[in-house]
Formats: structure tokens, C-alpha cells, sequence
């Protein structure tokens, strides 16, 4: 049968994941495919009746331009059935439910989950995406994980066959890398590989003792981009092992500068403590993402305002990492360094007083 994959008319850097994989089982089938990325192609209309059509998803707040699509492929096919998946479909079954898709599908397809993407979809991409494991043990009440993935599983002793060899990069999609049985298996194959990685969702820096930083100064860290090693620090608690784990990278050859830190914000804290997190951070050598919490049942993007923080507060923080930081974050040239040091307060911090 001809078979329809949609990705809505959001953004995001990478192709749909999910949907390549789902390409891959149709085709091993028989059936033919065809991707529709709206953002490029627009509500692509098949010439005849398509067997099946899949809609992905992104975050809640994009839910928009998914029932377009959904309410599209419906109208003019409404034979067809249409199936939801994705991260939205997932978090919000019942909200995705009144977008009139015939099927509201929870968490990976698992027919399709441990096969290989159909990159053919997307030629002039350039990037294995990869889970080597789902899910994370911590269970951290502000993350979509533990609902999504649950604890760790389906953890992969080997990733070789899922690296297509025309890409120079690999793609780490793993929510928590090392707490992965098989990490060191996997650090041995990325080395063997020779091929640029990216540990996109970050590390956990209580995991990165002396061993796991000298076998991750071994691998051929992400190119293009000065940041090769991301962190979290989420709560005034763990200073400590961020600190160590920045300068453990550092003595195994990974510059601070080469090391991001999201910092939470606008979740259980307040202004005062997410400016002493930032402030550690410059202090330490590291670049300071500040990431702002958003509930995981959010329609709207940058509405949720948390009850210890004022709506002008959290504009202060957006409109310093524009004005006073590069590309969202703050990283620890001299002059902002000292103005975090010198600060007394939150407000002395982000106000937009010139740097030089």
C-alpha cells in the first residue's frame, strides 16, 4: 500500500526520527512511502487514496500545525486512517484525541523502534540519530522522560549497524548516556568509528569520574560548534559534582570553554538562586544556557510563570541571554564574568548594562 509520513509545520534542527523508522518497517513490507515535511513541501495531496497516513509531534506547545495536518490528511482521505504519534501525542493522549486522528499512538512503535532509519527520506542529511538506551533512573519531577521512557531500557550492547556510513557525524539521543551498562562498549565503537559525536541531550555530571572524562576525551567530539560536552545543573545541590565534572573533562584535554551547562530556571527556585547557578557556572569556565522550565502539559510556549518568579523577572533572563550572551547563552568571556561577580543580586546580574 502507498503509505504518507507527515512532519508538521514546526521547527526542528533534526529529521523525524520515528517516521524514518516507520519507513523503514512499511518498505520491508513492500508498501511504498513518502515523506511530507510541511515546513518545506507544504499539505502534499497524493494523486490516489493512501493506505495509511502517520502524523508526528512535537512539544505540547506546537500542537497547532499537528491537528492542521491530522484535519488535513482526514478531509481529503477520510477512509484512510490516520495514526498520531510523538512527543505531544504521548504527553497529551486526550488533547491529540480531539484532533480527529483515527489513532493516538503512546511512546515508540515498537514494531519500528530497533530498526534503521530510511535516511533515502532525507539525502542531504548528515547525522546518525541514535538511542543506545531509552528512558533515565533519576526520575526528575520537571522532565517529560520518565513519563514518556520510563526507568532505563532497551539498552544496546552495540550501535555499529545503526551508523549509516555516509554521514560523518553520530547523534546520541540518549536521555542518560552513562547510566547505560553498555556505555563503555559503545565509547569503544565511537572511537573505532572515527566519525564526529554528539551527546545531544547531555550527560549526567554525577557519572563522570576520571575514567568516563578520558574515554570521552578519546572520541572525536562534535565539529562546527565550540561546544563539545553539554551538563545540567538543575538545583543548587548539585554544584558539586558539575564543578568536578568540568574539571575532570578539563585535566583529560576538554577545555571549560567546550563545556555548556543548562541551568534550570522558573521551576522550584528562585531569582536568586538561579543567578548564584549561572554566576558558578562563568565562575567555573563553562558556558550557562538558562533553561526555562515549561510544564509538560504546556499549550502555550512561555506562558507558565512559577510562583516564586514574576513575569518581569523571567523576561529579564530572555532578553540577557539576547543582548548580553550568543546564541541563547552566556558564555564566560571576562566582562560578564565580573559583572556576575560583581552583582549583588538577580537584578544587578541580568540588567542589560553594558559589558565591556
Amino acid at each position: 500500500m502507498d503509505v504518507v509520513l507527515v512532519e508538521p509545520d514546526y521547527y526542528t534542527r533534526f529529521p523525524p526520527l520515528g517516521l524514518l523508522k516507520i519507513s523503514t518497517y512499511h518498505k520491508r513490507r513492500g508498501d511504498r512511502v513518502k515523506l511530507v515535511r510541511v515546513r518545506a513541501d507544504g499539505l502534499w495531496k497524493p494523486a490516489k487514496r493512501p493506505g495509511r497516513v502517520y502524523v508526528t509531534s512535537l512539544f505540547t506547545w506546537s500542537w497547532r500545525p499537528v491537528w492542521k495536518a491530522v484535519r488535513f490528511y482526514k478531509k481529503q482521505f477520510p477512509k484512510t486512517k490516520v495514526w498520531l504519534g510523538g512527543l505531544y501525542a504521548s504527553l497529551m493522549p486526550k488533547h491529540a484525541a480531539r484532533s480527529g486522528a483515527d489513532v493516538i499512538h503512546d511512546g515508540v512503535l515498537k514494531e519500528a523502534e530497533n530498526l534503521p532509519p530510511d535516511y533515502t527520506l532525507v539525502p542531504e542529511w548528515d547525522g546518525s540519530l541514535i538511542f543506545s538506551s531509552r528512558g533515565c533512573d533519576n526520575s526528575c519531577a520537571f522532565c517529560a522522560v520518565p513519563k514518556l521512557e520510563g526507568k532505563l531500557n532497551s539498552a544496546k550492547r552495540s550501535i555499529k549497524r545503526l551508523v549509516h556510513p555516509r554521514h560523518t557525524r553520530i547523534i546520541l539521543l540518549d536521555n542518560n548516556f552513562l547510566q547505560s551498562p553498555y556505555w563503555k562498549n559503545i565509547c569503544n565503537e565511537l572511537e573505532e568509528l572515527d566519525k564526529y559525536v554528539d551527546f545531544n541531550q547531555g550527560l549526567d555530571a554525577r557519572l563522570i569520574n576520571d575514567e568516563v572524562a578520558k574515554r570521552l576525551s578519546n572520541i572525536k567530539l562534535q565539529s562546527g560548534s565550540s561546544i563539545k560536552i553539554r551538563l545540567a545543573y538543575d538545583r543548587r545541590g548539585a554544584g558539586s559534582a558539575v564543578e568536578k565534572a568540568i574539571g575532570r573533562l578539563e585535566h583529560c584535554g576538554i577545555r571549560r570553554r567546550d563545556v555548556m551547562v543548562y541551568v534550570l530556571y522558573n521551576y522550584k527556585n528562585d531569582p536568586g538562586d538561579f543567578f548564584q547557578n549561572v554566576r558558578d557556572v562563568l565562575d567555573w569556565g563553562a558556558v550557562a544556557y538558562p533553561m526555562r522550565y515549561e510544564p509538560l502539559d504546556a499549550l502555550k510556549k512561555n506562558r507558565y510563570v512559577d510562583q516564586r518568579w514574576t513575569s518581569e523577572e523571567l523576561e529579564m533572563v530572555q532578553d540577557a541571554r539576547r543582548v548580553l550572551g550568543f546564541g541563547g547563552a552566556l558564555p564566560p568571556y571576562s566582562a560578564l564574568v565580573e559583572k556576575f561577580d560583581d552583582a549583588h543580586d538577580f537584578e544587578e546580574a541580568f540588567s542589560l548594562d553594558a559589558v565591556s
